[in-house]
């Protein structure tokens, strides 16, 4: 749609705005009576069979009302000039909300209640991606003489606990003496670079700790590399079956992609950096069975640091403004959260 034509985006504008309110297709006359355009019914009925045909509105049956279309929906998100704001008590709900969790896993939780509320749609959330994670602090403790337990806090609040057998007793001083050395070099640390510096300990360690150090790397490698199957959590799912009309020949498969964590996957691997949203809509989704729907993403972290993203799924036929307003207000609370824990 070329820039100039304001007044043919003002009546695409109108016809999303009935559409995702009324949930029937929009004629000119009701575009003429809801919305001050200043224009006539015959110029609204001349600037729809323009829009028609350029493909950003159908006809879905032989009245005279027009939806819009994949491409319309695209255009309209693309030159929203500004996001409807959260309500104050609607902020003031996220923030009691998130700030009553007491762990990592609480936050999510919360988080993809709060998005299936606030949005009416599917609200997923994944866990923070452990490569972009630090090492918060390792603390090693005793279980008995030949046998340890290492407790794992990353930087986003997540904590591995592992237990080492060691396969012979160690001290008191040997066990601190461990520790200090585990966390000189890796707290602080990207998952990733703590990895490769935990492997080079028992190399570097005196040789009386050398047995030790190797059983314990051994197992807190494991600890410091990528668990798939604990990245995500899924809310709201019943949410599509209350707009079902929406999604007329798949639901069905809708709700059985959303079971597959690789699929679910690829709905937020187009986030980037916190605070950045992206729109996918229709056919811009890259499943097959996903191409009924849109996706509004948002990476969150902190500072530049992205931990993880978040989003929501719903129909095309989705009030973009709020929901991408909820997205990235959730986003910004989940970040800050994190960051000071």
């Amino acid at each position: 749609m070329a820039g100039s034509d304001d007044r043919r985006f003002e009546v695409l504008r109108a016809i999303v705005a009935d559409y995702v309110s009324h949930q029937e297709p929009v004629g000119s006359k009701a575009i003429v009576e809801r919305h001050s355009l200043g224009v006539s019914s015959a110029t609204v009925r001349n600037d729809m069979a323009s829009l028609e045909e350029d493909g950003y509105i159908t006809q879905p049956h032989t009245s005279a009302g027009r939806i819009p279309t994949d491409k319309g929906y695209r255009v309209f998100v693309d030159r929203l000039s500004e996001i409807k704001p959260l309500s104050p008590a609607e902020r003031r709900a996220i923030e009691t909300v998130l700030e009553g969790a007491v762990d990592l896993e609480d936050v999510l939780r919360r988080s993809v209640r709060l998005l299936a509320q606030l949005t009416r749609q599917v609200a997923i959330v994944q866990y923070p991606m452990i490569t972009n994670s630090t090492v918060r602090h390792l603390e090693v403790v005793p279980l008995t003489e030949a046998r340890l337990m290492l407790v794992l806090i990353t930087g986003a609040g997540q904590v591995d606990q592992r237990a080492v057998d060691l396969g012979d007793v160690i001290s008191e001083d040997e066990v601190a003496r461990l520790r200090q050395t585990l966390n000189a070099a890796i707290s602080g640390q990207r998952m990733s670079d703590a990895a490769t510096a935990v492997a080079e300990l028992p190399e570097q360690c005196p040789p009386d700790l050398r047995d030790a150090m190797t059983r314990v790397c051994t197992s807190l490698v494991e600890s410091l590399v990528e668990h798939p199957e604990d990245r995500l959590v899924l809310g709201g799912t019943a949410n599509l079956t209350r707009n079902a009309a929406d999604f007329p020949d798949s639901l069905r498969q809708v709700l059985e992609a959303l079971e597959e964590q690789v699929v679910v996957l690829k709905l937020l691997a187009a986030t980037r950096g916190p605070g950045a949203v992206t729109v996918r809509i229709g056919e811009e989704n890259e499943d097959e069975q996903m191409r009924s729907t849109s996706v509004v993403s948002i990476g969150y972290g902190s500072d530049d640091t992205l931990l993880g993203g978040m989003g929501v799924v719903g129909p095309t036929r989705m009030d973009y403004p709020t929901t991408i307003a909820a997205v990235r207000a959730v986003a910004n609370y989940v970040g800050q959260i994190l960051a000071a824990r």
